[in-house]
């Protein structure tokens, strides 16, 4: 029976009756104290307002002090319901005198049946949930959001269970029997193929972490982090047929892409695009593309050289210059822009950025004989180098047609370097001695000086440079720097007096990759910008050094030292005091390895034994941690190691710095520079805690 609660007195309990929403008030006897999260009565509002309110309230009649009836309701169940229907009002879905269907209650003790509501009840189980979901989703054509609208559920929430309908059913019936966890279940949905899906988990050890799963599952694709799916973005990879595996249950900062060829064909014709674009514009013999630079090329490479700007472009670049620092006067305290004003600031920058290029430039000559590489970078952008010359096409070196001797000087040298005086054929039996040189009168004066005079001569000259330089420290450190600058620059070519020479040692062969990393670009980025300041002519080279201010000199020369740094240990090396310099370096300089390196299963765990793994995580994040991954796999063992020591800051031994001793003698008051670990132990960076 329904009755009105106008006729409530009459009304036994256990009927149903209507009463209007504004006379229904939350009772103080509700079990629930904890109020309800306004995402769980967003979520029941809009159940109801879909398919109604399919459960009763349950109410009693509120008494005032004297035990008379005050025309109001406390709501013993269903209080979340009642807040859902308010919010409805607010949102003028309904009037706040809509009447609410609702079982009057008299008999039971309130306080009881509140907890029984909220205890006696089960929720239905994960993989009745999904195949309800997938029916609607098929049968009605209801996509996430609907589904979640009328079943009090966030769209995120039913995507998930959507997505769990991706899982095997054997698998599914796994889940159902107890031996999988939930997480475990989702970590498989990853992937829509059953059979993979099945085989992973038939090779699944006593270790069956969600993370495993997933790696497991996703060994042979490529991480959307990769620089090939950086490069060739998801909208590209998508129109060319490619599918991308996106887990709803973690953060896969994008996902996964299914077809690593597929990938790579799609890099390699973008980067044709680009090179075709260099070639055309630009005008070089040749271009090469590679996903990978080939260090291995053999090439002599020529770099760009100042050059005058036209009275045009001259012109150009100071009258953007000059708008775009009276814009920035003018806008200086603003604290956004206006958009037309930000456009103008991108387009005065990329202005003023193409003329100063334009301040360096390739002769033409080696423009039309060599070539550019394109190259994918380490952070998934294309990198353009130019200027490599092969071999077939160098200049040949001037030389004598008929001697194969040179002019040097004034002198014939022959292709050995020995210097021919007037008269030698360079054949046996027609020399002519030093000695009868000297001892020769006959006033021939074009004759030059004998070769032992000559090495006299610049031998004492030798000696007065010695002795004058060591007496003027700042032309010593233009001289060492013009050494270096030359080996540096101008391979081939012995252009210095000093005796100072400059090895730089290849590292690719030792460390795999390396030439790729982001320090390693800035390395180069560093190097070509010197290379581009240099003098065509190696003979006007000093005068650009003597020229340069004391800063740029200590620059140059802090470049072009630091290229020939070797601290690799090799097994057959005994060098112990070059290591012990090196570490010295380090400390001076302070070495920071955290910023150039981290302990991944790559560059170390995966190449270490598990008593180092254990050590390294012992160390980093403690004994308790080490402890529960002792029983692990060598592979599971690294992999959880690489997650546990993300963000700790640990290095090995050979990657840490000493502290200086400036540093570990100072007081425990005294303030720790910027930059610089506030730890009393004898390296840095320490292990976290």
């Amino acid at each position: 029976m329904t009755t009105n609660a106008k006729t409530e007195t009459t009304t036994q309990s256990g009927t149903e009756i209507f009463v209007p929403l504004n006379k229904l008030k939350k009772s103080p006897r509700n079990a629930r104290k904890t109020p309800h999260s306004e995402a769980h009565i967003e979520a029941l509002a809009g159940s109801i307002g879909a398919k109604g309110m399919l459960q009763n309230l349950v109410i009693e009649p509120e008494a005032n002090a004297d035990g008379e009836a005050t025309g109001f309701y406390l709501v013993t169940i269903g209080e979340g319901r009642r807040l859902a229907q308010l919010l409805r009002v607010k949102r003028k879905e309904i009037r706040k005198t809509e009447n609410i269907r609702c079982v009057l209650d008299t008999e039971n003790d309130p306080q009881e049946i509140s907890l029984d509501e909220n205890v006696t009840r089960e929720a239905m189980s994960v993989p009745d949930q999904v195949e309800r979901f997938r029916e609607l989703s098929e049968r009605k054509g209801w996509g996430a959001e609907e589904i979640a609208a009328r079943f009090g559920v966030s769209a995120h929430v039913v995507r998930q269970r959507l997505r769990l309908g991706a899982v095997s059913p054997k698998l599914m019936q796994v889940y159902r029997d107890g031996d999988l966890t939930l997480d475990q279940l989702m970590a498989f949905a990853i992937t829509e193929d059953h059979a993979r899906q099945e085989q992973v988990y038939e090779s699944l050890s006593y270790n069956r972490e969600p993370w495993i799963i997933r790696r497991d599952l996703t060994k042979t694709n490529i991480e959307a982090t990769d620089r090939r799916a950086i490069f060739v973005g998801p909208e590209a990879y998508a129109e060319a047929g490619g599918t991308i595996i996106r887990d709803l249950f973690t953060e896969d900062q994008g996902g996964f892409y299914e077809d690593p060829a597929l990938l790579d064909r799609l890099v390699i014709e973008r980067l044709e695009g680009i090179a075709d674009e260099v070639r055309q514009t630009e005008g070089w013999k040749w271009t090469s593309v590679h996903i990978d630079f080939p260090h291995a090329h053999g090439m002599r490479r020529a770099y760009p050289h100042a050059v005058e700007l036209s009275e045009e472009d001259t012109a150009a670049a100071e009258a953007a210059q000059a708008q775009y620092d009276a814009l920035t006067e003018q806008y200086d305290s603003a604290e956004e822009l206006p958009d037309d004003v930000d456009q103008r600031f991108g387009e005065l920058e990329a202005e003023i950025e193409r003329i100063d290029a334009l301040h360096h430039a390739y002769d033409a000559d080696e423009i039309a004989r060599g070539g550019v590489f394109v190259v994918l970078n380490h952070d998934g952008t294309a990198r353009i180098d130019r200027g490599f010359i092969r071999a077939e096409d160098q200049k040949p070196e001037p030389e004598d047609a008929e001697d194969g001797c040179t002019e040097v000087e004034g002198h014939r040298v022959s292709a050995d370097g020995e210097i021919i005086e007037d008269g030698e054929s360079g054949e046996e039996g027609n020399h002519v001695s030093a000695l009868d040189a000297e001892d020769d009168d006959a006033g021939d004066d074009g004759k030059p000086l004998s070769d032992l005079l000559i090495r006299d001569l610049t031998a004492r000259r030798t000696l007065g440079l010695r002795l004058v330089l060591g007496e003027q420290p700042d032309m010593a450190l233009i001289a060492v720097t013009h050494a270096l600058a030359v080996q540096t620059f101008y391979r081939g070519v012995d252009a210095s007096c000093l005796g100072i020479r400059s090895t730089s040692s290849t590292l690719a062969s030792h460390a795999d990759g390396i030439e790729d990393t982001a320090a390693a670009k800035a390395l180069t980025d560093r190097h070509e910008g010197w290379a581009a300041d240099m003098t065509r002519d190696v003979a006007d080279l000093w005068g650009f050094i003597a020229g340069l201010d004391h800063a740029s000199v200590m620059a140059l020369l802090a470049h072009c030292a630091s290229l020939t740094v070797n601290a690799v240990k090799q097994p057959a090396e005994r060098k112990p005091y070059a290591q012990q310099t090196a570490d010295s370096l380090a400390t001076a300089v302070t070495l920071d390895m955290t910023a150039h390196w981290l302990p991944t299963v790559r560059t170390y765990l995966g190449r270490v034994t598990k008593a180092h793994i254990l050590a390294a995580v012992r160390e980093a994040v403690g004994d308790e941690a080490a402890d529960r991954m002792a029983g692990m796999k060598k592979e599971a063992m690294a992999q959880a190691a690489e997650q546990l020591l993300a963000g700790t800051g640990w290095l090995p031994s050979l990657l840490r710095t000493t502290q200086p001793a400036w540093l570990r003698k100072q007081p425990e008051t005294a303030p720790i520079p910027d930059g610089m670990p506030g730890t009393e132990e004898e390296s840095f960076p320490v292990a976290a805690e």
